[in-house]
């Protein structure tokens, strides 16, 4: 039986050059992130973005709720894919990053789609559930601080509708999370969030070896 394929960097580029779509947009955008201090680490891959805008699609979600804007890349993946008439809840602790994208989102024509909300995540979420109730938000995607990742969850699995889909990114948090010498908070916080959304039974979970590890959870009916 087959097994994991080893992802060379050459099969890589090769699965790149046959699957990405991404456009003048996008790359700019991505370039000028990277080009920021830690930009390239903490922005999600183009591959990732292309894959969270086919899941808004596949899900027909129309409000969607991002953890973590940073400069908005995914922001403007989720906003292009989401439904007619939806929108995009993003927010993120400061406007440093995250009025680097506005640029662009404004070039992309989705600027109306997205409610930019600053500051405290674990705030923005309890007003959320206040504002729009449970089971309000169709999408969810997480990629923020790594410790707060169970708040966010927690909040995030109160929001979201049933058959609801969340998306965590970093999960395999460079590879660290199977060292054991890797004792740092965010990896022991990372390794602890695993553990949990494996047991959680209110949830489907499958967790793929792309980008930085993204792990797909679905809210099941009537937990």
């Amino acid at each position: 039986m087959a097994g994991q394929l080893h992802i060379t960097s050459v099969l890589s580029d090769y699965a790149r050059t046959v699957s990405l779509r991404e456009d003048e947009i996008l790359r700019s955008l991505r370039e000028e992130t990277a080009a920021l201090p830690m930009g390239r680490a903490m922005q999600v891959m183009a591959e990732e973005g292309q894959l969270l805008a086919l899941l808004v699609r596949l899900t027909s979600a129309r409000t969607v709720l991002e953890v973590g804007t940073f400069t908005g890349y995914s922001t403007l993946c989720l906003a292009r894919a989401v439904a007619p008439g939806g929108r995009v809840i993003t927010c993120d602790i400061t406007e440093r990053w995250h009025s680097i994208g506005v640029p662009y989102w404004r070039r992309s024509g989705v600027l109306d789609r997205i409610d930019s909300r600053i500051g405290d995540a674990s705030d923005t979420l309890a007003t959320l559930l206040c504002e729009e109730g449970p089971g309000s938000v169709d999408f969810v995607f997480i990629d923020a601080d790594k410790p707060a990742y169970p708040k966010y969850y927690e909040a995030a699995l109160a929001l979201v509708r049933e058959n609801g889909l969340i998306v965590v990114d970093n999960t395999l948090f460079l590879g660290k999370v199977a060292d054991p010498e890797a004792q740092d908070a965010d990896t022991e916080a990372i390794r602890a969030f695993n553990a949990m959304l494996l047991e959680d039974l209110r949830v489907d979970v499958s967790l793929l070896p792309m980008a930085d590890g993204i792990t797909l959870v679905r809210k099941k009916e009537l937990y």
